[in-house]
């Protein structure tokens, strides 16, 4: 039996004011994976080792029966890049963001209102290696839109706080935070002392960039500093999944976790952002994501046990606070995706898995600890009809952890 995994990242909600009280799940039209549910099983996912605002790579660590806490974002995004690491390396994840000024640093937005252009990126992270300069040799790559890469090499501790406090509940989250080491160690001081050099010295060579100028002079915000955020040292030696697997993923972060866990990385080069149109770039990469797994997995039905695909996209309308967005990626995922793994279920003997890594809600624009719905089809039916949160609970996998759901993944 074929195994294939589907994560629809951030795609649980709670009920949004502009679906008239529905989720996006409940609100889209999916007859095809509603149909899955009909002939499977449904639950929740309702335990995981994870603070209460979960990032995603905790998250999906989990639900592939690992220790959330196993390896940090700053070494799977590293990883995913192709950066190789050695012991002792300072990874960490970063954004180009728009802050007030270094005096004020009020973070006015975290991901540059979304519009940063691929090629601006690349120039401002080229002007950044080119004129930043620290004490140690550092590697600084722009990925995907806002996103980026930071290495620092040398021997260093991870055991430092986020400039980016997004995910934590502190109170001044909406502003810059230096870095502060974590214990008293000489060298989770020289890290962070290192982090915070780069930030500064990066804001003063972004403000006044043409580049930011023209963003500025377009009515955009400008790319004016760079946060950090999951850094890492080490690089976990773990136990691969058993089976022969294959994840069809487009984002750094998702590849890193690919290749740690021992799969085969079938990716594509994400579409450039070119016009400041985000929204169109995101449906763009939805329907190439779509067509390269339709088309990897034809080609490769017989050559891996197992399959997992990740939808990034189904998240980021959750942070803009679109659920009419989110709403429509998820029928066109049901329309393109889910109908071409209906046919496949006449030919093939097909194990499928659905579910998420977190919650996005679309009116709090942030990650929640909620409960998230699980779909296996191919294991036995219950009485369920639909693949909703408030359906998933009626289903007969009752509640699980984190820990169960490899069981689904792996067995034979």
């Amino acid at each position: 039996m074929k195994t294939i995994f589907v994560i629809l990242d951030g795609v649980v909600d709670r009920e949004c004011k502009a679906l008239k009280g529905k989720t996006p799940l409940e609100a889209a039209y999916t007859p095809n994976i509603d149909w899955f549910a009909k002939e499977g099983k449904q639950g929740v996912v309702a335990e995981f080792e994870t603070k209460s605002t979960p990032e995603s790579h905790e998250r999906i660590l989990a639900l592939f029966g690992y220790s959330p806490h196993i390896v940090e974002r700053g070494v799977l995004e590293a990883i995913g890049c192709d950066i190789k690491l050695k012991h002792g390396d300072l990874a960490l994840r970063t954004n180009f963001a728009t802050i007030k000024s270094i005096a004020d640093p009020i973070i006015i937005d975290r991901r540059v209102g979304r519009t940063l252009t691929t090629k601006e990126a690349n120039i401002l992270a080229k002007e950044i290696n080119k004129k930043l300069k620290l004490p140690y040799k550092f590697i600084f790559k722009a990925t995907i839109q806002h996103r980026g890469v930071l290495v620092i090499r040398g021997g260093f501790s991870d055991n430092i706080t986020d400039t980016d406090r997004t995910y934590s509940s502190r109170k001044d989250k909406d502003k810059l935070n230096y870095a502060i080491a974590l214990d008293d160690d000489e060298t989770s001081e020289l890290s962070a002392n290192l982090v915070n050099e780069f930030i500064e010295q990066s804001y003063f060579i972004l403000k006044n960039h043409p580049i930011n100028k023209y963003r500025k002079n377009k009515g955009l915000l400008p790319a004016n500093i760079v946060l950090t955020r999951g850094a890492g040292s080490n690089i976990p030696e773990i136990k691969k999944l058993s089976g022969k697997w294959a994840a069809i993923v487009s984002m750094p972060l998702e590849k890193g976790i690919a290749k740690l866990l021992g799969m085969q990385v079938f990716s594509f080069p994400y579409p450039p952002l070119r016009n400041y149109d985000v929204y169109s770039n995101l449906y763009e990469g939805l329907n190439t994501t779509i067509s390269f797994a339709k088309k990897v997995i034809r080609k490769n039905i017989n050559k891996y046990t197992h399959f997992y695909i990740h939808f990034k996209e189904t998240d980021l309308p959750g942070h803009d606070g679109r659920a009419e967005d989110k709403k429509k990626m998820i029928e066109i995922i049901d329309s393109e995706f889910f109908s071409f793994i209906r046919e496949i279920t006449k030919k093939e003997k097909i194990r499928l898995v659905v579910t998420s890594d977190h919650a996005t809600p679309c009116d709090m624009k942030i990650h929640t600890s909620d409960n998230i719905p699980i779909m296996v089809y191919g294991e036995g039916s219950d009485n369920t009809k639909r693949f909703t949160e408030k359906e998933s609970k009626r289903g007969k996998l009752s509640k699980l952890n984190s820990k169960e759901i490899i069981k689904f993944l792996i067995s034979e």
